[in-house]
């Protein structure tokens, strides 16, 4: 099992990928480079390290500090840490699912070359994984409800951003859980994370 530093970066990975939904959902845009991190580590599956899944450390400062926020009760959005909550839980259903994780990782494999050659931000690697995720895990109930503005939400186009940036968050619980994390670390260890993310944002 990994210690809990590990966890944490995990942890931060999929607290950043939600943050980026809900702002996509109520703006219609996402920070690029956030964006890139929960898109690239989509295609890390064999990362030699958590950190190397987003790309190093400097990547997940954004996560890192809204888990700081979240665990000395400055958290600005109230969506965020059920949101959180409702990845986990669809994440145990999902792994649970050997034909739906096996479809999902072969559409992985199959958008990997595009998204090498055009960037896995590319609006076409985007609808993409868009798909992937409302034809696979937005089956699974109950359902991940993202809320927003709905001008942008009736758009097509940032409605696959959002499903992408989902199917990021999931691959960040399922290495969560891979490296030994669960809801008794976010109830009996809260000291010992927050210690441990003051500790990695230096």
């Amino acid at each position: 099992m990994a210690d809990l530093s590990q966890r944490v970066l995990a942890l931060a990975g999929l607290a950043q990928a939600l943050a980026q939904v809900r702002r996509i959902a109520d703006t219609g845009q996402a920070n690029a480079a956030v964006l890139g991190t929960a898109l690239d580590s989509v295609f890390r599956i064999d990362a030699s390290s958590p950190a190397a899944v987003y790309g190093g450390l400097d990547n997940l400062r954004p996560g890192l500090m809204l888990m700081q926020d979240y665990f000395t009760h400055r958290a600005k959005d109230e969506h965020l840490p059920r949101l959180t909550l409702a990845v986990m839980q669809l994440e145990r259903r999902f792994v649970r699912d050997t034909a739906m994780t096996e479809k999902v990782l072969r559409g992985i494999h199959e958008q990997a070359n595009p998204a090498h050659r055009l960037g896995s931000s590319h609006p076409d690697v985007i609808a993409a994984l868009g798909t992937l995720y409302a034809d696979t895990l937005s089956h699974l109930r109950p359902r991940v409800l993202v809320q927003g503005n709905p001008h942008y939400l009736g758009q097509p186009g940032v409605v696959a951003e959002v499903r992408a940036v989902l199917l990021a968050a999931v691959r960040s619980a399922v290495l969560w859980r891979q490296l030994g994390g669960s809801y008794w670390d976010l109830l009996l260890r809260k000291r010992a994370m927050v210690d441990s993310v003051e500790s990695q944002l230096g």
